[in-house]
């Protein structure tokens, strides 16, 4: 059984393409988050977005760490330590272990699959990949509510030394207690030790 840590983030603004640098940051402080054979997963640091591609930290911002209920005390080091994101300083504080919840429905942020740049392409490769853990949901793909991008998907990307590794935020509906479960404790596509296919319960209402 996997569970989440739930550590409160501190700071100001932070890059909201900021998975590579955090992933270097916990790996420096736990050494296993590096690891190829690490069931650690993170996801990346929740804010609120700005025009400028800065992420406002608030009162509500946390990293969720999500591993083995036994392996917890492998990333309680992170309790307390401050580090740095592209200039900015975030610390964390005492986390809170939270349980995996079920729902009918879970999003990610960010989901990547190799030759999947369109749309079509993904949704197509995402239905493929869901069938392949025995998952039977119906993949979507959340559109931004206002701005210039209104009603495009949301299209992510993750800068890793240069490179760039296109994706988009992913949401499995229709599911059942068990596979809401298989999907946050497997996760799906590539980059998970990036925070790529970190799945979360769809609050009611919510387009993430």
């Amino acid at each position: 059984m996997k569970v989440d840590l739930v550590f409160a983030a501190k700071g100001t603004t932070i890059p909201t393409d900021h998975a590579y640098q955090l992933y270097a940051a916990l790996s420096s402080l736990v050494p296993a988050f590096h690891s190829a054979e690490s069931l650690l997963r993170f996801s990346p640091i929740s804010g609120i977005g700005q025009p400028d591609g800065t992420l406002q930290l608030g009162p509500h911002s946390c990293l969720r760490v999500r591993l083995p209920a036994e392996q917890v005390r492998v990333a309680l080091p992170l309790a307390g330590k401050r580090f740095d994101i592209a200039g900015s300083w975030v610390r964390l504080g005492v986390p809170a272990i939270r349980t995996l919840e079920t729902a009918p429905a879970v999003v990610a942020r960010m989901v990547t699959f190799k030759n999947a740049d369109t749309p079509e392409q993904f949704l197509i490769t995402a239905r493929a990949k869901l069938a392949e853990l025995g998952v039977a949901g119906e993949p979507s793909l959340p559109i931004h509510l206002e701005g210039k991008r209104a009603g495009e998907p949301k299209r992510r990307i993750i800068r890793i030394k240069g490179v760039s590794i296109v994706g988009y935020s992913l949401l499995v509906g229709e599911l059942t207690a068990a596979h809401s479960l298989v999907l946050q404790e497997q996760g799906l596509g590539g980059r998970t030790h990036l925070g790529c296919g970190f799945f979360s319960p769809v609050k009611a209402g919510a387009n993430k």
